[in-house]
């Protein structure tokens, strides 16, 4: 019984090999309508949960840059600005922004607000939604697997099923995570860059973020973002790459002139 669970688990792990746009191999096991379905039902619920802006600036503002970064991503999105002063961006499978107004006060220019808005498209061109939800789905078949392989009522066997939980939260789901920050970094570096925005910008916006910040940042160990510094130096060392695109953009006449 246990070989044939664990043969259905090995054959389901190797028809989900999947390689993000960077060039990682990713773990893809939920279908990709499954999970848009999901995003469009999220975006639904907060659009009626949620207070929407009505400041037509801000609107335009937004709507300016989104519509010529995912001219370079492609598809059709819906954006919506959310009345809330947070400092917080999203994107969700389906192709759909949201943007708090919070956000939009706190960046200086269309620049900084095109990182944040590249970046949360980079997480939906990269499917990391699915991917997260497969790893999840994953790490629970696991624990099934050995509850059911192992002695799961004895105190031993619990011990072992709770240990393995503990260990899938913080050793394969947190990192993973990491990861998808640093990837969506990248990703929405090249997006901005291709769309006409100055890429160095974004190097200014985390360090706004990061002054904005109240109390002192959680270990980047036990944190689902990259620390501020380790995403600025992530972001320089692609910069030389992002530069190049954002030149090409210039050349061929794409300059954004978007303001709020």
């Amino acid at each position: 019984m246990s070989k044939s669970i664990v043969l259905i688990l090995l054959s389901g792990l190797l028809t989900a090999c999947a390689t993000s746009p960077t060039g990682r191999s990713q773990f893809i096991y939920m279908s990709d309508s499954e999970v848009n379905q999901m995003g469009l039902q999220a975006f639904d619920n907060l659009k009626t949960e949620k207070a929407q802006s009505k400041n037509s600036q801000y609107i335009q503002f937004v709507n300016c840059i989104a519509e010529a970064i995912t001219h370079e991503s492609g598809g059709d999105w819906e954006l919506v600005v959310f009345d809330d002063e947070t400092l917080n961006a999203f994107a969700l499978p389906g192709n759909k922004i949201g943007v708090h107004t919070g956000l939009i006060k706190l960046v200086d220019n269309q620049h900084q607000l095109a990182a944040v808005i590249g970046h949360e498209v980079g997480h939906v061109q990269a499917r990391h939604s699915n991917e997260r939800m497969s790893q999840k789905t994953a790490v629970s078949q696991g624990v099934s697997l050995v509850s059911a392989v192992s002695a799961p009522t004895s105190a031993l066997g619990q011990l072992a099923v709770s240990s393995l939980g503990i260990g899938a939260e913080y050793g394969i789901i947190l990192p993973f995570s990491r990861t998808h920050e640093s990837e969506a970094d990248i990703i929405g570096l090249d997006l901005m860059a291709k769309a006409g925005f100055d890429p160095r910008q974004s190097i200014s916006l985390w360090q706004k973020m990061d002054q904005a910040g109240k109390g002192p940042q959680p270990a980047e160990f036990m944190s689902t973002h990259p620390s501020h510094d380790t995403r600025i130096s992530e972001l320089s060392e692609h910069m030389p790459k992002a530069l190049k695109f954002y030149q090409q953009a210039q050349s061929i006449g794409k300059t954004p002139r978007c303001t709020k």
